[in-house]
């Protein structure tokens, strides 16, 4: 099975490929949703985190409150780093675990993995192809402040912790340009899958 990372910056477009490669018939775990799984009510994760980060970042019904959790860690680099020392190890076990179960059911040439910090993290290593989708500063801030609510520098201080994008695109075969409209992306993303299709019927018949 050709396995692909599928990367990119806050508010790049990276979610959006995701859906149209799964629209394209291409199997896609969202580590987004890892996240939220690993992090529910009673979790060893949630435990860590309240360890780490004190009990203000719970709500009332001890749920995480992610709206807090994220206002603390993007502004604090030592918490951001400790989040990550104990979410990452989680989230890419599950990810393996996906890749093992599609694997051992023989019926999908090509799977891909979401994640935004893939890179920053070491996982990439683990995949045949680094997919990154790249876009400009100014666009990540914009399309953060209108899906977030934040204010401009609110916006670009999370674009800011994180790698650059121009820095990413060094790891990627292949790169998504999201700097148009939504049906230049459409277009991009449809060859894309066509293209990764081939490359896992490639690996699986050994012609690789």
């Amino acid at each position: 099975m050709f396995r692909v990372g599928l990367t990119g910056g806050i508010a790049s477009g990276k979610s959006t490929v995701g859906r149209l490669l799964v629209q394209g018939g291409i199997p896609v775990i969202d580590s987004d949703q890892i996240s939220r799984d690993l992090v529910a009510p009673g979790s060893e994760a949630l435990a860590a985190i309240v360890r780490k980060m004190g009990p203000e970042i719970l709500t009332a019904d001890g749920s995480l409150d992610r709206a807090r959790l994220g206002q603390m860690v993007f502004s604090d680099e030592t918490k951001r780093r400790a989040l990550e020392e104990i979410l990452h190890p989680m989230i890419q076990a599950e990810q393996d675990r996906w890749l093992a179960g599609l694997e051992a059911k023989g019926d999908a040439p090509v799977a891909v993995v979401d994640a935004a910090l893939m890179i920053e993290s070491g996982g990439w290593k683990r995949f045949d192809l680094i997919v990154v989708v790249d876009c400009d500063e100014d666009q990540q801030v914009e399309r953060l402040r209108l899906r977030n609510g934040l204010d401009a520098p609110a916006a670009l201080e999370r674009v800011k912790a994180q790698m650059p994008l121009s820095e990413k695109v060094k790891f990627a075969g292949r790169v998504v340009n999201n700097r148009g409209s939504l049906q230049e992306l459409e277009g991009q993303v449809a060859e894309l899958a066509l293209w990764l299709r081939k490359k896992g019927e490639e690996k699986s018949s050994g012609k690789d």
